[in-house]
């Protein structure tokens, strides 16, 4: 932001999940359940920003009090208590076109996940599961429909995923970019695929949207995050935080750091915010 934000103004907290609420072990600690309903008792909004799906979001973060979540990098954001979808954009089909003629020329072994109906249903090309690293299939208990990559263009796609057996997804980013191609945005969170959405789609513009339904503005968002999936989100908001295990990216975005996700960053932030 141009204009220094106060935190007085702050009425909308939106964190990350995976690297910020979430731990290494992937719990969320007392301290930050804590804070989180202490910011609620103040009167203001806590909302969760995840390149993750819808399908496991609840049972993680209802109990901590966490009723709305942008969701697949702002594609989605649902209303947990209800399961309301308040708003979805999908890839353009050109767009994922193009992509899947290109990479694989680029770079061979390149396999293809698309996350479709409201990012409830997964289709990956055959090998894909193959690539799944076991800690992934523990945490994240996804079932992978088997189709060709040419059949997932009969689909809305709300995330195409992108994975290769030895390139990690900043190559992969970095190939794509040098295609020239339009039309998407892709980007990496920290989780061994690329992630690829529909133009301008990113944590910041599904925040934003949910920001409007709320009836709030920019200047009064905190965010905080800590992968390269973040940046928009932490340059948008009022006040940008990284966490102390940010990625190089989202350190220059924010405005303040915190501790790390092992040390309550997140919750430091939200003490100071409620002390100020």
């Amino acid at each position: 932001m141009t204009t220094p934000v106060h935190p007085s103004e702050i009425r909308l907290i939106a964190t990350d999940l995976d690297g910020t609420l979430l731990r290494p072990d992937k719990t969320i600690s007392e301290r930050t359940t804590d804070a989180i309903r202490s910011a609620h008792e103040a009167g203001l909004q806590v909302v969760a920003a995840t390149g993750r799906y819808p399908a496991t979001l609840a049972a993680l973060l209802t109990p901590v009090g966490i009723d709305y979540a942008v969701a697949s990098n702002g594609a989605q954001c649902y209303r947990l208590s209800s399961g309301d979808l308040l708003f979805e954009e999908v890839v353009p089909t050109d767009s994922v076109r193009a992509i899947m003629d290109y990479l694989p020329q680029a770079l061979d072994g390149v396999l293809f996940e698309a996350v479709t109906d409201h990012g409830l249903v997964h289709y990956a090309e055959a090998g894909y599961f193959d690539l799944v690293h076991e800690y992934e299939r523990r945490m994240f208990p996804l079932r992978y429909l088997e189709i060709p990559k040419a059949a997932m263009l009969d689909h809305a796609i709300v995330k195409l995923a992108v994975r290769h057996p030895s390139a990690t997804p900043e190559e992969l980013l970095d190939t794509l970019v040098e295609s020239g191609l339009t039309g998407f945005h892709a980007t990496t969170s920290g989780a061994p695929f690329l992630e690829i959405s529909g133009p301008g789609v990113t944590k910041a513009s599904g925040v934003a949207r949910l920001a409007s339904v709320l009836g709030l503005e920019s200047r009064q968002v905190l965010a905080v995050g800590d992968a390269r999936n973040d940046v928009e989100l932490l340059e948008w908001s009022g006040i940008g935080v990284a966490m102390g295990n940010a990625v190089a990216e989202a350190l220059a975005a924010a405005d303040h750091t915190t501790a790390s996700n092992d040390e309550d960053g997140l919750a430091a932030v939200i003490e100071r915010l409620l002390a100020s």
